[in-house]
């Protein structure tokens, strides 16, 4: 069986991962043991925060929607049961988004939403 030697495959596989440490503090960009263990917890960290900013995102909206039905005297819950009662199919982004920029358009729905709250 023939040798084979294989600087070439290891440098370019040590280049790939140092390229992506660049910007990484200390040893992280210049030593490659320590490069490539920064680069699996990067991928790691990367992977579970596609998750969660989701999640961050939904908690952003209903924390803005409901700041803005308790200034018009709802809770969140009552409103969000009331518009589905309405058959209002918004979005929680979309109703984040009016309360913030279309103050006027999100009190109609407010409105709409304490007709059908009793």
């Amino acid at each position: 069986m023939t040798r084979v030697k294989r600087g070439v495959t290891a440098r370019q596989r040590a280049k790939k991962v140092m390229k992506r440490t660049k910007g990484y503090r200390g040893a992280l960009s210049r030593h490659y043991r320590a490069a490539s263990s920064a680069v699996m917890h990067s991928d790691v960290y990367a992977y579970r925060d596609r998750k969660n900013r989701k999640r961050e995102f939904r908690r952003l909206w209903i924390a803005r929607i409901n700041a803005a039905t308790r200034a018009h005297g709802m809770s969140y819950s009552v409103f969000m049961c009331a518009l589905k009662k309405a058959g209002v199919e918004l979005d929680r982004k979309t109703l984040s988004e009016m309360a913030i920029h279309e103050p006027s358009a999100f009190s109609q729905l407010v409105e709409l939403a304490r007709e059908h709250a009793a």
